[in-house]
Order: C-alpha cells, then sequence, then structure tokens
C-alpha cells in the first residue's frame, strides 16, 4: 500500500490552543480525496458517526504512542506532541519503520 493515506491511530481531543494551531495550518481537501465517502466514528468499534472536515495530507504532526498495536493500528489513543512545519510528508517513514538517524 505504498503511497496510500491510510489511518493507523487517532488522537486524544485537542485541547482548543492547541487546535486552533492546526486548524492554522490545515487546508481543504482536493475533490477527488479518497475517503470522500467514508465515514469516522469517536472510538475504535464505536457506531456513533462524526462530522468530518477532510483536509489535505500534508501536514506532518509528532505524537506519542503505546507500543501495542493491533492488526496494524495503534490500540490506544494517541497524544498530540507537536506540529512538525519543519518536515514534510516525505521526511516521514512509513508506519512501522524506524525513523532515519538524524545527520549529526
Amino acid at each position: 500500500m505504498r503511497n496510500r493515506l491510510r489511518a493507523v491511530g487517532r488522537t486524544v481531543p485537542l485541547r482548543p490552543d492547541l487546535s486552533r494551531q492546526v486548524a492554522e495550518h490545515l487546508a481543504p481537501a482536493h475533490p477527488r480525496h479518497p475517503w470522500t465517502r467514508a465515514t469516522f466514528t469517536s472510538a475504535w468499534g464505536s457506531r456513533d458517526v462524526l462530522d468530518v472536515t477532510l483536509v489535505r495530507p500534508e501536514l506532518v504532526a509528532e505524537v506519542s504512542a503505546d507500543r501495542p498495536v493491533d492488526q496494524g493500528v495503534f490500540r490506544h489513543p494517541l497524544r498530540f506532541q507537536r506540529l512538525r512545519v519543519d518536515m514534510g510528508v516525505q521526511d516521514v517513514p512509513s508506519f512501522g519503520q524506524e525513523p532515519a538517524a538524524a545527520a549529526g
């Protein structure tokens, strides 16, 4: 599944100040976004459908996560740490790969 957007986790709700900070960097999704008709729920296995605004998958964020993964998805919610405006999506390793060592 190279070059395909795939959800592997979800964060806990962001604090209002962080939510505003992230929103400043988001751009609306292209009309042919692959998830245009997808529905999303508040938790894995939940049937409560959320209102969703799709955005371009171009923003990089640093998150912290517990190690448990079930079927390629983090078992517990992720915690937002910070935006990484210094990185592009091409700089992010694929899920399950170790990041490249920083040049020193």
